[in-house]
C-alpha cells in the first residue's frame, strides 16, 4: 500500500494520505492485560477473525488457492519464525566480540586511536589557493562595505602570517578540506551568515541580492560545499542530518545550533541515535555539533550548551568532546574528524565571544604545521614560551597548576598577567572525552607538589567538574580544588552586574585569593 501510494505521488505530484485502521489482538506486550480496561472491545476482538484467515477464506472462495495450499502456506511460515527464534536464541547464548558485532550492518568496527596524531596541516600553496577564493569575488559584484572590510581583513591576515581569528580558521578548514576532494555540508539557524555575524558563507550583492559563495568558487575540481539554513525544528533536522552523516561518511557534515542550548530541542536524537551509534544501532557517524557555549552574562538561556550532559553521555570512545580555545585547534579538529581511518560524532562547545577576542587568534604557520592537541601545556614553561613574557620559575616552583577548558582559559591569563602572579600555571584541557590521560600524567612530574584546581565558568552541578574530578584524582594522585560557581537550578544568573561579579570570583578563587 506504501509504495502504490508513492508511486502516485511521484506520478501525479499530488498529496497522498494512506488510511490505515489497525487494532493490537494481545495488548501493549507480553505482560499486559488490555481486557482490564476495555473488556467489550476486547470481547469483540477475541471474536474477530485474523486477518489471515479472513484473506485466507477469501481466496479459497475466489478459487485463487485451495484449503491445503492455505495450510501449506501457514505451516511454512511458523516454522520460518520458529527457525529464527532459534537463530536468535543461539546468537544470545554466543558471546560477540568487537568485530562480529557488527555483522549485517553496514558498520564495521573501529580501531579508535582516539590520540595518534593525524596529518591535519596543509602545504603553503595549498593555503594560499584556499584563502585566494575565500578573499575574492567577482568583478561586477557589488559588495556590502562592512563584507568587504571583512574580506580584506582575511587577505592581510593572510599576507602577515596572522592573526588568523576563528570564522576564518573555520573557512581554512573547510576550504582546504573541498581542495583535497572532501565535500562539506553544514545546516543550522542563521548558518550562512552565522548566529553572530562571523561567517559570512553567503554574500549578497547590494542591489541585485544576487549570491555568491566564496566555498564554492576555490577551485574548479574542488568537492561540493552545502550551506543551509535551517528552520527552528531542531530534533527534525539534527535527525536529517545524523541520517546523511550515515549514508555519506565521505563527506564532512556538521550541524549548528543557534546558541547551545538550542540542542534541547533535539535531545532526543542526541540520546537516541547518536551518542550511542555504534553500540545501540551498530551506524558509523563522523557528525560534528556546534553549539555555542559561554558565560557572557546574556541569562540562563544563551549561555549553555549543556556540556555536562554530553560528558554524561561519553563512554566506550562513542564521540569526542572538545571545548576548544584557538581557530588553529579548530581547525585541526575539523580536518581530523576526516583523516582519520575511523569514524567518531565530533561535540564542539563552539564559542561566541571567542569569535571576536584579541587573544583567541591563531598564526598562519599553526595551519601548515602542528596539529591536535588535546592537552595544551603552559607556555611559560615550555619550548614555545612566548617572547617578551616575565621571567618564571622552573616548573618544579609552581606553586598551583590551574587546569581549565574552553573561554575561562582567557579570563584566568588576563587575571595571571594584571597581577604579576608567577607562580601559577595554567593548562587546558581541549577534549575532555576521551580525556587524554597519559598526556595529563606528565604533568604530575613536571608541576610535582603543586596545588591542582579545576577552574570552570559552568554551576558546580554542570560543566565538565563532575565527569573529571575522579579521574584528576586518579592521574594527580590527590584531590583537585573546584573554582566555579556554586551549585544551581539554572544555567546562569539573568543580570549582567551579577554575572560579572561571579566570574570575578570564581577567577580570584582559582588563584587562591
Amino acid at each position: 500500500m506504501a509504495g502504490v501510494a508513492l508511486d502516485f505521488r511521484q506520478r501525479f505530484q499530488r498529496d497522498v494520505v494512506v488510511d490505515m485502521v489497525c487494532y493490537r489482538r494481545h495488548g501493549h506486550n507480553e505482560s499486559d492485560e488490555p481486557a482490564f480496561t476495555q473488556p467489550l472491545l476486547y470481547r469483540k476482538i477475541a471474536s474477530h477473525s485474523p486477518p489471515s484467515a479472513i484473506l485466507s477464506r477469501k481466496l479459497i472462495a475466489e478459487g485463487t488457492i485451495t484449503a491445503a495450499e492455505s495450510e501449506v502456506i501457514k505451516t511454512e511460515y511458523t516454522t520460518l519464525l520458529e527457525e529464527a527464534l532459534v537463530r536468535a536464541r543461539k546468537k544470545l547464548d554466543r558471546q560477540i566480540d568487537d568485530v562480529k558485532r557488527f555483522e549485517g550492518s553496514t558498520a564495521v568496527f573501529q580501531h579508535a586511536s582516539f590520540f595518534t596524531p593525524a596529518a591535519t596541516a596543509v602545504s603553503p600553496e595549498l593555503l594560499g589557493t584556499c584563502v585566494r577564493g575565500l578573499t575574492c569575488v567577482p568583478p561586477t559584484f557589488k559588495l556590502n562595505p562592512k563584507i568587504k572590510r571583512f574580506l580584506e581583513g582575511r587577505a592581510q591576515a593572510s599576507k602577515e602570517g596572522g592573526p588568523v581569528d576563528w570564522s576564518f580558521g573555520e573557512a581554512l578548514a573547510f576550504g582546504t578540506l573541498l581542495l583535497e576532494g572532501t565535500p562539506v555540508r553544514l545546516s543550522g539557524q542563521d548558518s550562512e551568515r552565522g548566529t553572530f555575524s562571523q561567517r559570512h558563507a553567503v554574500l549578497f550583492d547590494l542591489d541585485t541580492h544576487e549570491r555568491y559563495v566564496p566555498l564554492r568558487n576555490l577551485d574548479a575540481k574542488q568537492a561540493e560545499f552545502c550551506i543551509y539554513n535551517s528552520s527552528l525544528s531542531e530534533a527534525g533536522v539534527l535527525g536529517f542530518d545524523y541520517g546523511y552523516s550515515l549514508d555519506f561518511p565521505q563527506m564532512l557534515c556538521l550541524w549548528e545550533a543557534q546558541f547551545g542550548d538550542f540542542a534541547n530541542g533535539a535531545q532526543t536524537i542526541i540520546d537516541q541515535f547518536i551518542c550511542c551509534s555504534e553500540s545501540k544501532w551498530q551506524r558509523v557517524s563522523g557528525l560534528v555539533l556546534l553549539l555555542p557555549h559561554g558565560y557572557e552574562g546574556q541569562g540562563p538561556e544563551h549561555s549553555s550548551a549543556r556540556l555536562e550532559r554530553f560528558l554524561q553521555l561519553s563512554a566506550e570512545g562513542n564521540w569526542q568532546v572538545c571545548n576548544l580555545t584557538t581557530p588553529a585547534q579548530f581547525f585541526h579538529a575539523l580536518r581530523r574528524q576526516m583523516h582519520r581511518d575511523f569514524r567518531k560524532p565530533l561535540v564542539v562547545m563552539s564559542p561566541k565571544s571567542l569569535l571576536r577576542h584579541p587573544r583567541a587568534t591563531s598564526r598562519l604557520e599553526e595551519f601548515t604545521s602542528g596539529r591536535f592537541h588535546e592537552i595544551i601545556d603552559d607556555p611559560r614553561w615550555t619550548d614555545a614560551a612566548p617572547e617578551g613574557t616575565s621571567p618564571c620559575p622552573t616548573p618544579g616552583q609552581v606553586e598551583r597548576l590551574i587546569l581549565c577548558s574552553g573561554k575561562v582559559y582567557y579570563d584566568l591569563l588576563d587575571y595571571r598577567e594584571k597581577n604579576q602572579i608567577t607562580d601559577a600555571a595554567i593548562v587546558r584541557v581541549e577534549q575532555l572525552f576521551p580525556l587524554h590521560r597519559n598526556r595529563l600524567a606528565e604533568l604530575v612530574d613536571k608541576y610535582d607538589g603543586a596545588t591542582v584546581v579545576w577552574c570552570q565558568e559552568e554551576s558546580q552541578n554542570m560543566g565538565a567538574w563532575t565527569h573529571l574530578a575522579p579521574q584528576l584524582e586518579h592521574v594527580f594522585g590527590r584531590q583537585a580544588f573546584y573554582a566555579g560557581r556554586d551549585a544551581s537550578a539554572s544555567p546562569a544568573v539573568g543580570h549582567l552586574a551579577r554575572h560579572r561579579y561571579e566570574q570575578a570570583a570564581l577567577v580570584r578563587a582559582a588563584f587562591g585569593v
